[in-house]
């Protein structure tokens, strides 16, 4: 290193909270307290929630963290409650702030707690063209402090909550409001306040997601099964792993493992000890259960053809982009297109191409354009597939310019 290299950016660890760690709140009494504070409190309201992913069932929130200026940091035990109702005044008038907020609305949701408007700092952070958008890199990179993420992964349902893990929650909420006006005035630098404003309220207004179309197709590894038969041995198994998990609020791969489900649908076993004889399969807590797991397989083997799972699941969207080559040349060039006039206007505006424009809205123009690709006819387009008002001023004229290009080199290509 040369003397006159520029000297790396001092960041300060953050070790405690401010004002000491709080009690958590697991009575009435100090719920209905956590309110008053909370109301008398002024300006956002930073909002984190703990789960148990990977431990329990479900998305359920174990831990709820909230901080706002003039009130502190309040620590929530939600399980002891039938409800939150004391905290729905305050925070249904109050802006959120969180950190991915995707990941913490629907276990919030779940305890009668909606937003009416909030940021998205890990959202604010694509917009602005920050390489990495984890909450402890953007609090360090943005405003020089160093977060400890030891206990993402801790099975949050543990009670009593140990204190260094009830440290690092409070952590979380610490300077996530200092992080929320510092990415504010960014977005103003830059230009992008309205498309970030655009983009929360979409959040806030987005309906409840859709119940999944076979879930059992999400399991991993399933690319290998190619049989419809292997594949019903897939879904039962799956159905009663996951039968069994709710029931026991056991998290489902703690149960059995989705390489397990693999290995078993595509040899079959065809008795109870060739099953047991597969890995995983043959361990204590998973040979408690070989009956279950058996008669998974028995019905998928005694299921009549018609009852069969197809290869690919049920969509009303276009098949995967990988096998357009071989089907539909022609639309594979239009993807080609319409992807690189995407990553064009991404690239100048420095924002990630898959928050400029959702790459399954790119999909479906390519495999089906409109039957008018003027950029006005695809403004209508991108709208009625959810495209808010900022992308499709950035991206309509783009996308018709490259769909009539592709149109002339075909015409030009098929003269005579």
């Amino acid at each position: 290193m040369t003397d006159d290299a520029p000297a790396a950016p001092v960041v300060i660890p953050l070790l405690e909270p401010r004002e000491g760690l709080p009690e958590v709140v697991t009575t009435a009494t100090a719920l209905a307290q956590a309110a008053e504070r909370l109301a008398a409190g002024d300006g956002p309201i930073a909002v984190d929630a703990e789960r148990a992913s990977g431990y329990r069932y479900g998305h359920r929130a174990y831990l709820l963290q909230l901080r706002r200026s003039g009130s502190g940091t309040v620590l929530i035990d939600p399980i002891p409650f039938a409800d939150l109702a004391p905290l729905v005044p305050v925070l249904s008038e109050a802006e959120w702030v969180l950190h991915a907020a995707s990941q913490d609305l629907p276990c919030l949701s779940d305890l009668g707690l909606r937003p009416s408007s909030l940021i998205d700092t890990e959202l604010a952070g694509r917009l602005l063209g920050h390489p990495r958008v984890g909450l402890a890199a953007m609090t360090e990179s943005v405003l020089g402090f160093a977060l400890e993420k030891g206990h993402s992964a801790a099975d949050w349902s543990t009670r009593p909550l140990p204190d260094d893990w009830l440290r690092y929650a409070a952590l979380d909420v610490e300077v996530l409001i200092e992080l929320r006006d510092a990415l504010v005035d960014q977005l103003a630098e830059q230009g992008k306040t309205e498309w970030a404003t655009q983009e929360f309220e979409a959040i806030v207004n987005a309906p409840p997601p859709a119940p999944r179309v076979d879930p059992w197709r999400r399991t991993s590894g399933l690319h290998r099964v190619r049989k419809p038969r292997n594949l019903a041995a897939v879904r039962e198994l799956w159905q009663a792993r996951d039968d069994m998990a709710r029931r026991r609020d056991t998290a489902p791969g703690r149960i059995l493992p989705d390489a397990a489900i693999i290995d078993a649908a595509l040899t079959m076993p065809a008795t109870r000890d060739a099953l047991l004889a597969l890995p995983v399969f043959g361990g204590r807590s998973t040979r408690r259960h070989v009956a279950t797991w058996f008669e998974a397989l028995d019905r998928a083997r005694a299921l009549p053809d018609d009852d069969l799972p197809a290869a690919q699941a049920p969509t009303d969207g276009p098949p995967p982009a990988r096998s357009w080559a071989d089907k539909s040349p022609v639309a594979a060039a239009r993807l080609a297109a319409l992807r690189s006039a995407v990553a064009a206007i991404a690239d100048e505006h420095t924002v990630p191409t898959e928050n400029l424009l959702a790459p399954d809205t790119v999909r479906r123009i390519a495999w089906e354009p409109p039957s008018d690709v003027s950029a006005e006819g695809l403004s209508v387009v991108l709208r009625g597939y959810g495209a808010r008002p900022w992308q499709v001023e950035l991206t309509a004229r783009a996308l018709a310019k490259a769909l009539d290009r592709l149109a002339h080199k075909d015409e030009a290509a098929t003269a005579p």
